[in-house]
């Protein structure tokens, strides 16, 4: 019983608390909307008195309006003063364009020629026409008008003699139905209406018909305000049925709420008054509360959906509570099981560790030897090439020994430049050593680390420079056609370099006693690997390609090698990621081994 009454309590404050947020948010939404239309139609309105407001003021500078003041009887001067006005309203796209003498008497319009003409009539009475006389500058009024009955902006500007006397007041009359038809509704106004107010209260622009001339100030008939009786003649002016609801939580002191009487089953609207630019007008923007409804309801349907899931969440986790009680049960009960048992899993446990730690040691064992089987090829390759290397040795220390004993010579004769010189020969000479020593000794040590980035065109190089050292390969035409931007791919240096030294060693044996011995060193891009291939011109390979990497195959005498390089270095491949294979070519005599590795972004 506790529970039910709880969760009664629960979702009679949720649908509350859902209601009261829904009606916050969906009359600020709607405060938002009005406000947004109405900064537009201030805009529009500001933009348009901005527009029309200079153009009496340069109109009253033309002379030829002084001189129809001057010679109010001279038909001649008249006439012309009728047309030039008739083309400056044409110009300025204004209803009708007039001037007055200080009488407020009108002697010429732009209208002259229809049979409702402003000439002849006396304004004296509308503000326009008193305030330019009294005040000497522009003004804007709005107003009916007498002859036609239609609304109308009348700015006006009086016109001075040389002597700056108020000699007359020209006026500008502007429809206003432009202003009205600006008020274009978006599609989530539909039901949003607006009244543009004058300082009495009374509509003169509306989005309703039925609105337009009414008194939205007062409640009274009798309050309506003769200045307004004159401003709009022969108009009702009766006031509207305002009920004022008060003003919703949360919206700005603009905002009112308010119920229209007469206005049908949606007469309940949110009331955002503005006051526009320049004149005494307010700009009135209702907005149907309707979406308020819509969006409670939203905010009530969403409560109810977080009430449901939190519940639904609630008997999960109690039955989820319960099950793990159940389970913690069954547990124990396990735990006695796994008892037993426990002695004979550790038992077998020991067995497995040991040989898991036999086999590891058997391993790192094999590991050990195949990197000691490595090192022994590297260091038999060097072997091989020690002859090579004695010979390019030999040649720059007798060099140096020769370049030494012709230096005390001109030493003796005070030679110093030719001593200089021979010093420097000796210097690029121990540069060369030292390079060749270098790169051997770089090749004879043991890789470090694991495989990382590493530009395919070094190893190539370090590879050709210790091939170039031997004597058996002075006449071997070695092209390696070196890429201009790095080829960056995953592998370790020294080993990518091995691997290529003995590729490169075994193309040089291959093509000896060759007519025309050449080797050709090319990178190629086969998407997202590298290869590099490495040809000759030599007597190429057996039929069963793949045998020759297996360990100790070899077609050579035992002089020139045990038969483990290939071998040796497909494992080293291998373990790079990459695949090393060979082949007979196609274009020619000789053999083509490929090496393929895996590309790289660069870590610069």
């Amino acid at each position: 019983m506790p529970l039910r009454i709880g969760a009664v309590a629960l979702l009679v404050l949720t649908l509350v608390l859902s209601w009261t947020l829904g009606g916050w948010v969906g009359y600020r939404q709607v405060e938002q909307e009005s406000l947004e239309e109405s900064f537009r139609y201030r805009q529009l309105v500001a933009n348009e008195l901005n527009r029309y407001l200079p153009i009496p003021e340069l109109m009253a500078e033309h002379p030829l309006l002084e001189d129809a003041l001057r010679h109010p009887g001279d038909p001649q001067v008249i006439q012309l003063a009728n047309e030039q006005m008739q083309r400056m309203a044409t110009i300025v796209g204004s209803s009708d364009v007039y001037l007055m003498d200080p009488t407020g008497l009108t002697i010429a319009a732009s209208n002259y020629q229809q049979e409702n003409s402003f000439i002849g009539r006396n304004y004296s009475f509308r503000p326009y026409f008193s305030d330019a006389m009294a005040t000497g500058s522009s003004t804007v009024y709005f107003a009916l008008g007498m002859m036609s009955g239609v609304r109308g902006l009348y700015f006006s500007h009086p016109i001075r003699s040389n002597d700056s006397r108020i000699v007359g007041v020209i006026a500008v009359k502007v429809l206003v139905h432009e202003l009205e038809s600006q008020w274009h509704r978006p599609a989530s106004l539909s039901e949003a209406q607006m009244v543009v107010l004058d300082a009495a209260g009374i509509s003169f622009l509306a989005s309703k018909p039925q609105w337009l001339y009414r008194d939205f100030e007062s409640d009274d008939r009798a309050g309506t305000d003769p200045q307004s009786r004159l401003r709009y003649p022969e108009r009702d002016l009766a006031p509207m049925d305002i009920q004022p609801l008060g003003r919703p939580w949360g919206l700005s002191q603009r905002s009112a709420k308010i119920r229209i009487q007469g206005d049908g089953p949606n007469g309940d609207y949110l009331s955002v008054r503005t006051p526009l630019p320049r004149l005494d007008w307010s700009l009135q923007v209702m907005v149907s509360t309707r979406p308020v409804v819509w969006t409670r309801l939203a905010f009530v349907l969403g409560g109810l959906a977080l009430l449901a899931g939190g519940l639904l969440t609630w008997l999960y986790l109690r039955e989820r509570y319960r099950r793990e009680a159940e389970l913690a049960l069954r547990g124990e009960q396990l735990e006695r099981s796994v008892a037993e048992r426990t002695a004979d899993l550790e038992r077998s446990n020991q067995q497995l560790q040991e040989e898991i730690r036999e086999r590891e040691r058997t391993q790192n064992e094999l590991r050990e030897t195949q990197q000691e089987l490595i090192q022994a090829a590297k260091l038999a390759v060097l072997g091989q090439m020690s002859a090579g290397l004695n010979h390019e040795m030999n040649q720059p220390l007798t060099a140096i020994q020769t370049y030494a004993r012709n230096s005390r010579k001109f030493l003796d004769k005070g030679a110093t430049e030719m001593v200089d010189a021979n010093l420097q020969e000796i210097v690029t000479l121990c540069d060369k050593m030292a390079e060749l020593t270098r790169q051997f000794k770089v090749f004879a040590r043991k890789s470090e680390g694991p495989p990382s980035v590493v530009d395919l065109r070094q190893p190539v190089d370090a590879a050709l420079k210790i091939i170039t050292a031997q004597s058996s390969s002075a006449d071997i035409d070695i092209v390696w056609q070196r890429p201009e931007q790095p080829v960056m791919c995953h592998g370790d240096l020294i080993r990518i370099e091995q691997v290529m030294v003995n590729l490169m060693a075994n193309a040089v044996q291959a093509v000896e006693g060759r007519p025309q011995p050449a080797i050709r060193i090319e990178v190629e891009d086969a998407g997202e690997h590298w290869q590099c291939r490495v040809r000759d011109n030599g007597s190429g390979l057996p039929g069963n390609t793949e045998q020759i990497f297996e360990p100790f195959f070899t077609t050579k005498s035992v002089k020139q090698g045990l038969g483990l390089g290939l071998s040796i270095s497909r494992q080293i491949v291998d373990a790079l990621g990459g695949r090393l294979t060979g082949h007979n070519r196609t274009d020619g005599p000789g053999a083509e081994f490929v090496l393929t590795l895996k590309k790289r972004e660069s870590m610069e």
